[in-house]
């Protein structure tokens, strides 16, 4: 079984690695690609310039609040785009405005769930989301 391939969009390191640990026990194979901003998360989504051989994710993992172009522009193109939009998104912020919310799935998220503060806390989320996204959900096939 080929490994399950997730870009997480996100510019906090520790984030990221607390990702990377709620990852490590996953059952299936899972290959985590990162980028720090939404011009990156395009590019790589688009497989442009350096990111030309990315394999198509099939799960992103999006915060909002992004440098350069944040998430919810992310979201909205990957949304118009007859391909892309069918990459299941989590959006994985540490807002808790119901305006983001209503935003986020507005734009099409397939769900929004909010960073915890405590590392243990966030890596539970991460193996909720591994649980749900990874075992118990059919992902489409990639392009």
């Amino acid at each position: 079984m080929k490994p399950v391939h997730i870009l997480m969009v996100e510019d906090n390191e520790g984030d990221v690695l607390l990702t990377q640990l709620g990852l490590r026990d996953a059952k299936i194979a899972v290959d985590l690609a990162v980028v720090k901003d939404g011009v990156e998360a395009m590019e790589y989504l688009r497989r442009e310039g350096r990111f030309e051989a990315a394999p198509r994710p099939d799960l992103v993992l999006l915060d909002l609040n992004l440098p350069r172009m944040d998430g919810r522009e992310v979201l909205a193109e990957m949304k118009a785009d007859p391909d892309l939009g069918k990459i299941p998104v989590v959006v994985l912020t540490s807002s808790l405005a119901d305006e983001d919310v209503g935003c986020a799935y507005g734009l099409h998220a397939s769900c929004y769930v909010v960073k915890p503060v405590g590392a243990r806390e966030f890596e539970k989320i991460i193996h909720s989301i591994n649980e749900f996204w990874l075992t118990v959900v059919k992902l489409p096939e990639r392009a």
